[in-house]
């Protein structure tokens, strides 16, 4: 843990650094960002961060704390766990105490600590955000759109599964390694997903969310090639395609979209009126194909990095 006070009137500024948040830590970062989804009507945090907050040291995760007094005002976490990318953050403010420059000391404390390599998430692209970003020196670097769709009424076409392939649900442990080595080969070109390591799916399976029956394996002889894991947020009435991939390999053949059909048919099932997914905008070949399913965009996110 480091310690760095700020020069203020009143009462002091001061930012703290920790590799791990004891549990009246968790639960001030957690009461924060409730407050902030509140008024921005999204996370500042992406469920990945969330997860982080718990559970103990996490190997290129810390998270800085800045307080007034005794009161948190603001958040932010750094991972750096990416062989080859610089850094990644996500940073937050309480919207009570917003316009008193705690977000551009939570960013130069990113700045520094990272060496100036830094890449920081703006959930929803709001104009704070991007300002706060010019601020910092970071320019834009990535896109990534959520899409929405009705799933009442749905019509999609039964899905056609290449030759040779069935589908199945997902058995916890058993399933494990195998998924998570498509996952990654999947993902190789993917940041985050791509390096989900054991640890991260047991955080997920542990989650109230969590439903084997919505998490869809394509198998061909036996050997994993694709998967549909589907998410169910309940209290906003919504279906998301949470991951999908194909094993490189097996892509080119229409999987992909029989996966994606499989899994809205489930969501529907369950009852839910809409369904959501994330995709990068430069992914257009994806971005495409949900175009036909329906989807259209309905936010983005965006990312700022230092200049390399």
């Amino acid at each position: 843990m480091t310690s760095d006070d700020f020069a203020r009137p009143g009462r002091p500024r001061s930012l703290q650094t920790h590799a791990a948040l004891d549990p009246d830590q968790v639960d001030a970062v957690l009461a924060l960002l409730a407050e902030a989804a509140r008024a921005d009507g999204q996370q500042a945090v992406s469920e990945q961060g969330r997860l982080q907050l718990r559970g103990g040291e996490r190997e290129g995760v810390s998270h800085l704390l800045l307080s007034v007094g005794d009161e948190l005002v603001g958040y932010a976490q750094l991972e750096d766990t990416d062989p080859v990318e610089p850094p990644a953050a996500e940073l937050v403010v309480h919207p009570s105490h917003r316009g008193n420059g705690h977000g551009r000391a939570l960013g130069s404390a990113l700045l520094a600590a990272s060496g100036k390599r830094l890449r920081v998430w703006a959930h929803g692209g709001h104009s704070a955000a991007r300002h706060l970003a010019q601020v910092l020196g970071l320019t834009l670097f990535r896109e990534l759109r959520q899409m929405r769709r009705p799933l009442a009424g749905l019509d999609l076409p039964d899905p056609v599964l290449p030759e040779g392939v069935t589908v199945r649900t997902f058995a916890p442990g058993q399933d494990d390694a195998a998924w998570l080595a498509v996952n990654a080969a999947a993902f190789a070109h993917h940041p985050e997903q791509g390096s989900l390591t054991q640890r991260d799916l047991d955080d997920r399976k542990a989650e109230p969310w969590f439903d084997p029956e919505g998490f869809f394996l394509a198998e061909r002889d036996g050997r994993l090639v694709g998967f549909h894991w589907t998410k169910v947020h309940g209290a906003e009435g919504l279906g998301e395609v949470y991951v999908l991939g194909v094993s490189p390999d097996a892509q080119g053949g229409g999987l992909g979209k029989s996966l994606t059909t499989i899994g809205l048919r489930h969501l529907a099932g369950r009852g839910l009126p809409t369904a959501m997914l994330y995709v990068d905008a430069d992914n257009k070949a994806a971005v495409s194909v949900y175009e036909r399913l329906g989807f259209v965009t309905y936010e983005t996110d965006l990312m700022y990095r230092t200049e390399t």
